[in-house]
């Protein structure tokens, strides 16, 4: 009988264990035939199928290690396969409390058994563990560090976690004390440990950071501090102070210095409450609550691979803030984490219900080389806070030396250039060529002009007030005017190549004037509404600081971008079919003619590259981030002294002023600006 209880013993034993290799939803060729526990392990088998070559946009999955639940997901991307998801994990309900009770022992096997061989259940849901913490360790949640501290934070592992925190802080989060929190923050500190960072990219949940932060500012908010300046917690990755306020408090402020990166140097912030703010307060003490996050913006940046609202990275700490609920706003200053001279600081606050970063709540008041300092506004919604880093806008003195001289001269040369125009207009309109070629100069410096008075306007308007519809109007007719100046540059290069290769069929005035007029006006009147009908709703119209298109998040600059440069292009493309059809020299010709037709090419490319605007094209150096200073002087430069001899010509006779006319500069005066302010 004793022999028999044993025989029964280890084929539970062997089966608990052989059952403990999950089973892999790769697909399996004809042919394979996976190997028993004497070969090589079922699951080293599966992953092979997940590797080698592969179909364009295909799936496969395979399972984890032994003791993981979960499995691990592939998508082919270039005829290889990339991992793309994961959720392995090893912590459970019953892992959790497994040492507390000497019956739950075999319960991490759980899992891997069938549930037909024996009589476990599956593993508890998440929701249970509130019931479970209160009834083992309801004074201090201790009971569940060490299991989480022990865990390899995997992307299945810190899912788990942050799904346990969530449910902490929804259920138990009546009476929260100094004991409690510092448990609460020792298990959220393992899951923010720089070194896991990368695996929060493949959660399939890309919200889990931003329910990171929403469970720990909601725990905080429960806290009710002691004494006067309380430090709550100091882990590693995660720091929180306390301090008791009112109408009359003198110290306002507490500051955190944590460590990013293996340097000996920790980043400081700090958080300040403005004296008017306080006033708001009653005479009894409020609570104020600071949490320090390090290595929480790479966190949210990683789980938003593929979110177009997080295109920079955070450049300082992310703080929260728990506040009472009169106060309204609040100060911060932050030191940055790169203190390259290449960027510029925007001081953000995350908005949990909208999950991303809002641009609009927060004002930069100082941005330098070290340190960035914010004015925010503070609501239930928006609890933490700041700093992102992007490209620093080119800010030179010669540069705006060089678009104040260069605007100055191009309107004044515009505004000449009409004048004669009016002049000189019954003389030189005489076919129809001639007369489109002269509507088209008109236009084209109708366009340019009114362009350069509403960026004026929105210069102006950047120092004197802040008006956001009125910034929204005048960037919609910039961008209006500057198109329609690139699509009459189009529509005269149209006309060029028309008279070249049309000779003896002409086409109608109206009709030549209706397709001018759609092309010049049309065009760029649906690019500009239809930009400002996708961008305005999600405030993505404008960039900060400036009455121009947005560039950061919602790469409305494009809409500009695109267009002018491809007008450039085909308008290259018209110049050289001039220089060929210019270069048609007879037969027998001598090396006089030769020069001279050099000397003709060389006049035409001359004339045709201001007026076709083919400087233009310099501007894709500008929209590179990290350009050389050099490349905006030499394009501001070449866009605003493109003046030609014609205004200093004889204006004598009728044909010299129509030539002063059609060569008076009509380019841009402050393309860099423009293209990249």
């Amino acid at each position: 009988m004793k022999s028999q209880a044993i025989t029964i013993y280890c084929l539970m034993l062997y089966l608990a264990t052989e059952c403990s290799h999950p089973r892999s939803k790769t697909h399996i060729k004809d042919g394979d035939k996976l190997q028993g526990p004497e070969g090589k392990p079922k699951t080293e088998r599966m992953q092979e199928k997940c590797h080698g070559p592969c179909t364009t946009s295909s799936n496969c999955s395979q399972p984890c290690v032994q003791h993981f639940r979960g499995e691990i997901g592939f998508i082919c991307n270039g005829n290889k396969w990339q991992k793309s998801t994961e959720t392995c994990t090893s912590l459970s309900v019953e892992t959790l409390f497994m040492d507390l009770n000497n019956t739950s022992r075999f319960s991490v096997a759980a899992p891997f058994i069938p549930l037909h061989i024996v009589d476990y259940q599956a593993p508890e849901p998440i929701e249970s563990v509130a019931q479970v913490i209160q009834m083992n360790c309801p004074l201090d949640y201790a009971c569940i560090i060490d299991v989480v501290k022990s865990s390899e934070a995997t992307s299945g592992n810190i899912a788990f976690i942050v799904k346990l925190l969530k449910n902490i802080s929804t259920h138990l989060s009546d009476n929260v004390t100094q004991e409690k929190m510092k448990s609460y923050f020792k298990v959220a500190n393992h899951i923010l440990d720089k070194a896991v960072i990368p695996n929060w990219a493949f959660i399939p949940d890309k919200n889990a950071g931003s329910d990171l932060l929403q469970s720990v500012n909601w725990f905080a908010r429960r806290f009710r501090i002691q004494n006067e300046l309380e430090h709550i917690t100091d882990e590693l990755f995660i720091q929180t102070k306390g301090l008791h306020i009112n109408h009359n408090t003198s110290e306002r402020s507490f500051s955190f210095s944590m460590n990013v990166s293996n340097t000996t140097e920790g980043i400081l912030g700090m958080i300040e409450v403005p004296r008017q703010e306080l006033w708001k307060l009653p005479p009894n003490a409020s609570e104020a609550i600071g949490i320090a996050f390090p290595t929480l913006g790479a966190v949210l940046k990683e789980a938003h691979l593929q979110n177009a609202s997080l295109p920079r990275q955070v450049n300082g700490l992310v703080v929260s803030v728990i506040l009472p609920e009169r106060l309204k706003q609040i100060l911060f200053t932050f030191e940055k984490i790169n203190k390259s001279r290449n960027t510029r600081a925007q001081c953000v606050g995350w908005h949990s219900r909208k999950r991303r970063w809002d641009e609009n709540v927060c004002e930069t008041t100082l941005d330098t080389a070290s340190k960035v300092k914010c004015w925010c506004n503070y609501t239930n919604v928006l609890m933490s806070f700041s700093i992102l880093m992007s490209p620093m806008s080119v800010d030179n003195k010669v540069l705006d030396y060089i678009t104040c001289i260069g605007l100055s001269v191009s309107i004044l040369s515009l505004i000449v250039c009409l004048i004669i125009e009016a002049t000189v207009w019954s003389r030189v309109v005489v076919t129809e060529i001639s007369y489109m070629r002269h509507v088209c100069i008109v236009n084209i410096a109708v366009s340019l002009l009114t362009a350069n008075v509403w960026f004026i306007l929105g210069s102006n308007f950047n120092k004197k007030a802040q008006n956001y519809n009125w910034c929204v109007v005048v960037t919609f007719f910039s961008h209006f005017f500057y198109l329609s100046l690139f699509f009459w540059m189009l529509f005269q290069a149209l006309l060029i190549v028309y008279g070249l290769l049309v000779v003896f069929r002409r086409m109608m005035k109206s009709c030549m004037m209706a397709i001018g007029f759609a092309i010049g006006y049309g065009c760029p009147l649906v690019i500009a509404v239809t930009t400002v009908a996708i961008t305005v709703p999600g405030k993505g119209y404008m960039r900060h600081g400036a009455c121009w298109l947005n560039w950061d998040n919602t790469k409305a600059l494009l809409a500009f971008a695109i267009p002018a440069l491809l007008i450039v292009a085909v308008n290259l493309v018209v110049v050289l079919v001039v220089a060929v059809n210019t270069q048609r020299p007879s037969i027998g010709s001598s090396r006089s003619q030769d020069v001279a037709i050099i000397i003709r090419i060389s006049k035409n490319v001359a004339t045709l590259t201001p007026l076709l605007g083919l400087t233009w094209g310099f501007g894709i150096a500008t929209l590179i981030e990290g350009t050389s200073l050099i490349f905006h002087i030499i394009f501001a430069l070449l866009n605003a002294f493109q003046i030609r001899d014609a205004l200093r010509m004889r204006m004598s006779s009728p044909k010299g002023r129509s030539k002063a006319a059609e060569n008076a500069s009509l380019s841009p005066t402050y393309g860099s600006k423009l293209m990249n302010c």
